[in-house]
């Protein structure tokens, strides 16, 4: 029987599967570190009392990429090139998602608006990344070798998820409310296609990697496909709602480090 978890652990126990997926992974988390270093660089003068929530978002990322990288280095394997089809992060920008990186490469100041603009992006990757990791957590908290680093990315995730709402509902109290609202359905809306798009390119490279069969290649596009249309029709709700979070200023103090993994 196909599940979430013995769908992970065949990828897990493949040495070529399990690289690819943590070579995906570092990637993009290290992408997005850099992504909020440099926004951090750039915040403008009357925001700049988040800076430091914003240096500690992309200190976490960078943090995810080393332990990504470190689990790799512990079975003895390097990092393999991610296929352009499963890059997430990218694929995000390259639909007009986020803050393009020519603005983040320069030293020009970034404008309010593109602060709310990033939050909104990160309200709802941050969304998704939240929901993954939960997943991961509920099937491998315990597992010896992936556990601990699944907590603590878990943690975080949920710890940036909570900062973007509590931000976003500061912005929306100043008036940025319907730019905020109209931001976030244009994010939720290209995300789900970018992801049902990674999902289905990252499940054929697992596929070729682990010699699945058409019928349960099948199967997981399928799925692939009804989470999308489940989305489509009204999932990507839960991504724009914002409420205040029990974590409060969660990104208020410096990143935890990870002496074990990094």
């Amino acid at each position: 029987m196909l599940s979430a978890k013995s769908l992970f652990q065949e990828i897990l126990d493949n040495d070529e599967s399990f690289r690819l997926f943590c070579s995906i992974a570092a990637s993009g988390e290290s992408q997005g570190g850099w992504e909020n270093a440099r926004i951090a660089a750039l915040v403008p003068q009357s925001e700049r009392a988040l800076a430091p929530k914003i240096t500690r978002h992309g200190a976490d990322e960078d943090k995810h990429g080393r332990i990504f990288n470190a689990l790799m280095k512990k079975r003895g394997l390097e990092p393999v090139e991610v296929p352009p089809a499963t890059d997430y992060t990218m694929l995000l920008e390259r639909h007009g998602i986020g803050l393009a990186h020519e603005k983040l490469g320069s030293d020009q100041p970034l404008a309010v608006q593109d602060i709310v603009t990033y939050l909104a992006h990160s309200r709802v990757t941050e969304q998704r990344a939240s929901e993954e990791m939960e997943l991961l957590r509920k099937h491998f908290a315990d597992h010896p070798d992936i556990g601990r680093a699944v907590r603590m990315i878990s943690d975080d995730e949920d710890n940036h998820l909570a900062y973007c709402h509590e931000e976003l509902l500061r912005f929306a109290a100043a008036g940025h409310g319907r730019m905020i609202q109209r931001t976030l359905r244009e994010c939720a809306l290209a995300e789900i296609r970018v992801y049902r798009d990674v999902s289905l390119a990252v499940m054929a490279n697992m596929g070729r990697i682990l010699g699945w069969s058409r019928p349960k290649a099948a199967v997981l596009a399928a799925g692939i496909h009804a989470v999308y249309l489940y989305e489509r029709l009204g999932g990507w709700r839960r991504m724009v709602s914002l409420k205040m979070p029990e974590r409060r200023d969660a990104l208020g103090g410096p990143a935890t480090a990870a002496p074990e993994f990094a």
